[in-house]
């Protein structure tokens, strides 16, 4: 009898204990997400305090305006021959085109002409086009737009120029040649020249950078 008794009070005591834990014990919470640390934007890098100079150009080797029929030019590795000059002059504005020579029955006119204005800031500034022949298969400029070579080519300016030659240019020393400037929508340049009395011929223009150029003074 006494050890039932016994036993009955210890399962009362244990039934008291387990409600009292269970009584304290709180609703568990979702875990809290780990504190995230947000790494700082990198500082924006300025330009290298070498990239950063200006660029000062040589006037003797770097500025187009000094090539001279006789000179030899380095464009990034290609050089070329000056076998000729065109003074240009129309309306008030001038350019020089060079006939380049680069190897046998291979030849190219380059453009230098500078110009007022243009530039956000207003000054004047160089254009300097390498052109490149194409075949015409015996077209003339029209006045409104054309397709050469599946290009839509739009007009921009057209008019006739007086010249001046120097060298060996294929042209009398001097004369008039009518030309037709377009322009692609992406951009691209096609012209039409002719010294009056000669046929039509054409080309595409290829800007380049005045720096681009070195020139190789004949002494």
């Amino acid at each position: 009898m006494t050890i039932v008794v016994v036993l009955v009070v210890s399962a009362a005591i244990l039934v008291v204990v387990l409600g009292a834990l269970l009584g304290t014990r709180r609703p568990d919470r979702p875990a809290r997400p780990a504190p995230r640390f947000m790494e700082p934007e990198p500082e924006p890098v300025g330009p290298h305090p070498a990239l950063a100079r200006p660029v000062v150009l040589d006037p003797d080797n770097l500025d187009p305006r000094t090539i001279k029929v006789g000179d030899t030019i380095d464009r990034q590795g290609a050089r070329s021959r000056v076998l000729g000059a065109l003074h240009l002059s129309w309306q008030g504005d001038q350019w020089t085109r060079y006939l380049l020579e680069e190897g046998p029955r291979l030849y190219q006119w380059l453009s230098v002409q500078e110009r007022d204005g243009g530039l956000p800031d207003g000054q004047a500034h160089l254009e300097v086009f390498l052109w490149t022949p194409v075949p015409t298969q015996g077209m003339v400029p029209a006045k409104s737009m054309l397709i050469m070579e599946g290009v839509e080519f739009f007009p921009v300016e057209r008019g006739t120029a007086a010249f001046r030659a120097e060298g060996t240019t294929g042209h009398p020393e001097r004369g008039l040649l009518d030309f037709a400037d377009y322009r692609a929508a992406d951009g691209r340049l096609l012209s039409f020249n002719r010294v009056q009395g000669e046929p039509w011929t054409a080309s595409y223009a290829r800007p380049l950078s005045p720096g681009s150029i070195y020139v190789e003074r004949m002494l």
